[in-house]
């Protein structure tokens, strides 16, 4: 039996995760778009009818509302918005009010969440080796909004997070339709480390946030989605 799913964003990530709902076991029952769901306002018990997980992917401004909306309905979400982790505390108070599941995450490619890990280790030994300075690099395409993007951003975080205390020096291109590359480099004078991950198309982010949605299906709670990464199917 397929489970209902609604998608919140109708955008190129919208459009793709509907196309490849049918694999991970979904229904694409109900699409919101900035259009026709202002503030949430279409988000409701008749809109919702039928939706196990909805998948959220719109913008730093309109995801809270949407995401307190689902929750406060009883559906449990899964968000790849970036820019609005500022409200993840009262976030989890609504969830966790409502009995629902929330997965988070600035990207759902399998691959840059073990990328994410795999930085971290390295900062973490680099951190007591003070000759190495650090940078950030990515390129993404050019309808990209946020610059630097949430996943550099959540790259240099974790490095702080295993004792990089340095500065990380960040940069962002955005040009063309490339899918996201991010690099992350170690550099003193004797020599260079340089870590990059890339992206050959959306397919990564798509199937990786209809996995989360499948997993937190029937759950209570609020994830981070490398936390999930051992578990899902």
């Amino acid at each position: 039996m397929s489970l209902g799913l609604a998608i919140v964003g109708n955008g190129k990530m919208g459009h793709l995760i509907g196309q490849l709902a049918p694999e991970y076991g979904f229904d694409v029952r109900a699409e919101f778009d900035a259009q026709n769901n202002t503030r949430g306002r279409a988000l409701s018990h008749e809109t919702l009818r039928g939706i196990d997980v909805a998948v959220e992917f719109t913008t730093p401004e309109a995801a809270p509302d949407n995401i307190r909306r689902l929750a406060a309905l009883g559906v449990s979400s899964v968000v790849g918005t970036t820019g609005w982790l500022e409200h993840l505390p009262a976030i989890r108070e609504t969830v966790a009010k409502n009995g629902t599941g929330l997965v988070w995450a600035p990207n759902f490619s399998v691959g840059v969440n073990i990328f994410i890990q795999v930085v971290a280790h390295a900062a973490a030994l680099f951190a007591s080796q003070p000759e190495y300075e650090a940078w950030g690099w990515e390129i993404h395409h050019s309808a990209k909004k946020d610059a630097p993007s949430g996943t550099l951003k959540k790259l240099a975080e974790e490095m702080q997070a295993s004792g990089y205390a340095r500065t990380v020096s960040l940069s962002a291109n955005r040009a063309g339709a490339h899918p996201g590359t991010h690099e992350i480099g170690f550099d003193s004078a004797a020599d260079t480390i340089t870590l990059r991950h890339t992206t050959r198309s959306r397919d990564a982010f798509a199937r990786g946030a209809l996995r989360a949605a499948r997993w937190i299906a029937g759950k209570k709670g609020v994830f981070e989605f490398r936390e999930i990464l051992g578990e899902l199917r």
